[in-house]
């Protein structure tokens, strides 16, 4: 099957044009001749050609907690959105923390998901043996700070342990657990929503990360900061190069503890929503370039979860469906351009993660694309959200520029309002012997 998109602005990782893009067996030719014969051609005229998301940060409830999410809703969600692959997190039930459990996931994302998938191995306090390279997950997750079962890894000795003794790239949740729980014991038996925000303070995220940072230097390990709240980290994370880069997540950039009166539990988050100030700077951060990649952390529960009373109301929220819509219309702002959204978004990650042939617009690359129109507009409604849990945080928020158009491999799986539930999205290479996004820092592509 051979696609001709025609008259759509292109955006490269260099520069940004009109020109002629072909889709054939799922790859990518860039401007081909023009006596090619295609078996559709679509004019894309005023509209834009993007590669598609990579979000490296989800959790997609799948298997144990179908109620709240499943893969089939998520990835629906992520088509809808433009995000064509996304990377998710072990901490589902049971955990993702053996090699077969690893294989179990995968035959789930097969059956299941209609957009690109990995997941991450996590880690425990006594899985080393299972935590070896392997090109069928994205790298090693470590919880430093609560998490589910036997995946809190808080003891110095067994995180120097793997920083030494395995190869994978890593990331962690940096919150400090005694911190977090000093916290709670000084606000035990409030129902205050705001002190979510004061037991999961920037103190806990600042030593958490200092000490993965840390780590990551003296053991010489790729490691990657997940969902930077905190402006103090900044100057954590860009000393620390090459060995570290750095993501930041919608939610801890468009919204700060003021918004706890409006929406309460709805940004109930780990790490927690921080300060305006915050948002200024790790806004700046981005536009700067000491924060490499923008993922999501999509994290649904029911609504009706959400809106029990503090404490008893858990953390996280969804965005997978409206991460790019939310970028698009910072763009529409000017507070930012599309080539740094596409490198936030699709090419960094695809470089952090060692993804082959994904993130960019270019020739042999895989034919994940997005089509988005700049100018529409559309509010964010939660009876309209795929995602299973059917509300977002943004509800009510109209925003400027929307995907139109999703190809996974080549093919259409989202096109304006309408799924292919024939689709399904493959299994990734990931080459960690590329050396990650410092080590192709100068445009060295995956193909």
């Amino acid at each position: 099957m051979k696609t001709l998109i025609k008259n759509a602005t292109v955006v490269f990782p260099d520069q940004i044009g009109k020109v002629s893009v072909l889709i054939d067996d799922g790859r990518i030719v860039v401007d081909p001749s023009p006596a090619t014969v295609a078996d559709e051609t679509i004019d894309a005229s005023g509209l834009h050609l993007l590669p598609g998301a990579i979000d490296d940060q989800v959790h997609f409830r799948q298997p144990g907690l179908e109620h709240k999410e499943d893969l089939a809703h998520a990835s629906r969600a992520c088509a809808a959105g433009g995000v064509t692959t996304f990377l998710e997190m072990p901490n589902t039930n049971p955990t993702t923390t053996t090699r077969e459990r690893l294989r179990e996931k995968n035959a789930l994302g097969a059956t299941h998901s209609a957009v690109n998938y990995g997941f991450y191995m996590g880690a425990t306090t006594s899985n080393l043996d299972e935590l070896k390279p392997s090109g069928e997950t994205p790298g090693i997750k470590i919880f430093i700070g609560s998490s589910t079962g036997n995946m809190l890894v808080d003891e110095q000795a067994v995180l120097e342990q793997i920083f030494a003794e395995t190869e994978m790239p890593i990331c962690a949740h940096c919150e400090d657990e005694t911190t977090v729980r000093a916290n709670a014991e000084r606000y035990a038996g409030s129902d205050d929503i705001t002190n979510h925000s004061r037991i999961r303070s920037p103190e806990a995220a600042y030593i958490a990360t200092r000490r993965a940072v840390d780590l990551s230097v003296r053991h010489q390990h790729r490691f990657h900061v997940l969902h930077v709240s905190t402006a103090a980290e900044l100057e954590l994370i860009t000393p620390a190069r090459p060995y570290v880069t750095a993501e930041v997540c919608p939610h801890h950039l468009f919204f700060n503890v003021d918004d706890y009166a409006r929406l309460g539990s709805l940004i109930q988050m780990n790490p927690s929503i921080k300060s305006a100030d915050d948002n200024r700077q790790l806004w700046q951060a981005l536009l700067d370039g000491e924060i490499q990649v923008i993922a999501t952390d999509h994290a649904p529960h029911t609504l009706a979860e959400k809106q029990q009373p503090y404490p008893k109301s858990p953390s996280g929220l969804p965005a997978v469906e409206n991460s790019l819509p939310l970028l698009l219309n910072q763009v529409a702002q000017g507070k930012c351009d599309l080539q740094q959204l596409v490198h936030w978004m699709c090419d960094a990650p695809a470089r952090v993660w060692g993804i082959v042939g994904k993130g960019r617009i270019a020739d042999g690359y895989d034919a994940d694309l997005v089509l988005v129109d700049l100018e529409q507009q559309k509010t964010i409604r939660n009876e309209e959200q795929q995602t299973k849990c059917r509300w977002s945080p943004w509800d009510g928020e109209t925003l400027t520029g929307w995907p139109v158009t999703t190809w996974v491999g080549g093919r259409r799986v989202f096109d304006r309002g309408r799924f292919d539930a024939s689709i399904r999205g493959t299994l990734p290479l990931f080459d960690h012997q590329r050396g990650g996004y410092w080590a192709t820092e100068q445009g060295v592509g995956l193909a």
